[in-house]
């Protein structure tokens, strides 16, 4: 692979990238950007409005004006077209919620070299911890993040024929939504934390679809996972844990399903020299600073795992996802389903 050329100016502006990043993550936290999505006011009306300091907030307005975040006519800020969309709360594509939950681990991220002498967490997990907020982040910036590729890769993925999805450790919901939105005939189930609920059947509800999918509270690592599916959903689950969390995690899932029931793991897959992409290899100390056990997987790792659980026809589905995810499919014997994307002549796996 071709090694980047670098130079001394590109270093230094990686090395204080987190200044763009800070200014927009400030933005998000005071909701700048939702009332300016409405009208042009000056910075001491939206100090007024937003109980800040003038100085301090004309400081950061400014500062987006330079990242064209926010248009600037003489003493007057607005939103840009593209911060009304993506930064407003008013709007349906709102992404703040990812947003702060990169906020809440960069904290973490800062103490990096701590965590490789250690080896092991200096933060809270977001999605386990007490603190309610940090937990909405983290559950509505999944739901950010899904919404970017569900609907578009969901009619990708052929599930004709089957009857009873499970969204294992589905956070709100969106993958279980977006498949029942492509299959009429299928039901969800979506399982995870209590602490989840909430947030999970409100989501559904957004999107009418509270008949057809329920929300179950359990600990897949814990408890009893529920029975009787013919496909099992497990997005970014797994790089949360180590191998050996992993094995249990995918043996409930096999478990779970009915013969020839099919077993989707979506994941940021690194190559199998663990060299990247980056995506994934940076991902991967995001779960050394937050988890004791997690790390980014390699595709020929979690192919094992999944063949070692009782899986069969186990192979990588041919999609184009961002940040180096992939999805593996692998089917539980006993059945003549075959994995197969929704397009003209990409068939996946043989019958089993």
């Amino acid at each position: 692979m071709e090694q980047r050329s670098w130079t001394p100016a590109d270093l230094l502006q990686l090395s204080g990238g987190y200044w763009s990043a800070c200014a927009l993550h400030a933005a998000v936290a005071l909701d700048v950007v939702t009332p300016l999505a409405g009208e042009a006011l000056t910075a001491a009306d939206l100090a007024g409005r937003l109980g800040t300091d003038v100085r301090g907030l004309a400081m950061l307005l400014n500062a987006l004006t330079a990242m064209d975040l926010v248009d600037k006519q003489g003493d007057l800020y607005a939103a840009t077209t593209f911060a009304a969309r993506f930064l407003s709360k008013s709007s349906p594509e709102y992404l703040g919620y990812i947003i702060m939950h990169h906020h809440h681990l960069m904290a973490g991220w800062s103490r990096l070299d701590e965590a490789v002498r250690t080896g092991g967490p200096v933060r809270e997990s977001s999605s386990h911890g007490d603190d309610e907020g940090a937990r909405e982040s983290f559950l509505m910036g999944m739901f950010n993040l899904a919404m970017q590729s569900a609907p578009r890769i969901a009619p990708l993925i052929d599930l004709a024929g089957r009857r009873r999805l499970l969204d294992l450790g589905g956070g709100p919901g969106t993958w279980a939504i977006h498949f029942c939105r492509q299959n009429p005939g299928l039901e969800a189930v979506v399982y995870d934390l209590p602490t989840t609920r909430r947030f999970a059947e409100e989501t559904i509800a957004r999107f009418g679809l509270a008949e057809r999918i329920a929300f179950t509270a359990g600990d897949f690592l814990d408890g009893d996972l529920p029975q009787g599916f013919d496909v099992v959903w497990l997005s970014h689950i797994l790089h949360a844990y180590g191998p050996d969390q992993c094995a249990v995690i995918l043996k409930k899932a096999v478990a779970a399903l009915e013969p020839g029931g099919l077993l989707l793991i979506q994941e940021f897959i690194l190559d199998d020299v663990k060299s990247g992409p980056l995506f994934p290899a940076l991902f991967s100390l995001n779960m050394l600073v937050g988890t004791p056990a997690g790390q980014s997987y390699a595709e020929g790792e979690l192919c094992a795992m999944m063949t070692a659980a009782g899986l069969c026809d186990v192979r990588r589905l041919p999609l184009e996802l961002p940040n180096g995810a992939g999805v593996i499919a692998g089917t539980v014997p006993g059945s003549s389903i075959a994995v197969a994307l929704n397009s003209a002549g990409n068939g996946l796996c043989s019958h089993v």
